[in-house]
């Protein structure tokens, strides 16, 4: 029952409310109060508003991103964003990521976060490490530390960072910071779903054996509410 069919019911009813002046003062026939045209036509703007917010939530669709590489197998770990046509990119307002350290190694191993996000690097070793990138998307030292550094590193530019530890050189990891909120990892059978509304999107991704060369894209339309598959090779 809608809002609306609902509202008439319970105030149509005989007896149900005692008589009541209207907006000015006038009383309709019968007791019932007489509500100005003007608040019965807001009522159902406001009634209609609702049912088409509802509307454009269900127009989304969700997406399954196949990543693969030229010999056809499936490419884990690769960082995957799609981008709106038309919607100007926006740095996350108080998100916050972790990329720890633990057993002389970085985990996770890649992490993705959107613009303006704020990353903890804390150091659950016994052993303090000296954690930096020099990569133009995020240039960082955090020297000997133990714990937790007390001011996270605010990665405020699109781009991919590569990192290090200035003591254990096979420590590595790359942060891959995206311009969209729509993003994710393929898992072990290079895939990962999206939630995607309807429009033109560019899609974007980025593997570690591209290094540091920028995420390659390709072109996706999506209708409304329609899933799809969108296969992507990965040259080498």
């Amino acid at each position: 029952m809608s809002l609306l069919r609902s509202a008439a019911l319970s105030t149509g009813r005989s007896g149900s409310f005692a008589s009541c002046p209207s907006a000015d003062g006038s009383r309709s026939p019968g007791g019932r109060s007489a509500l100005p045209r003007q608040a019965l036509a807001a009522k159902r703007l406001a009634a209609l508003t609702i049912m088409l917010a509802g509307a454009s939530v269900t127009q989304a669709a969700d997406w399954t991103i196949q990543v693969r590489d030229a010999a056809g197998t499936p490419v884990p770990n690769a960082a995957v964003a799609v981008e709106l046509k038309g919607q100007p990119a926006k740095p996350a307002v108080g998100a916050s990521a972790t990329l720890a350290q633990r057993d002389r190694q970085f985990q996770p191993q890649l992490l993705v976060v959107q613009t303006g996000t704020a990353v903890n690097f804390p150091n659950f070793d016994t052993v303090r490490h000296h954690v930096y990138s020099f990569s133009p998307t995020k240039k960082f030292e955090l020297k000997l530390y133990s714990g937790t550094p007390a001011e996270p590193v605010v990665f405020d530019r699109p781009g991919v960072a590569q990192l290090g530890c200035n003591i254990h050189d096979r420590m590595s990891a790359h942060v891959v910071v995206v311009d969209t909120p729509l993003f994710g990892i393929t898992d072990a059978k290079g895939e990962v779903t999206l939630n995607l509304p309807p429009g033109e999107h560019r899609v974007r991704l980025w593997a570690t054996r591209m290094g540091n060369a920028g995420p390659n894209s390709q072109p996706l339309v999506v209708a409304a509410g329609a899933p799809g598959v969108l296969k992507i090779d990965l040259k080498d």
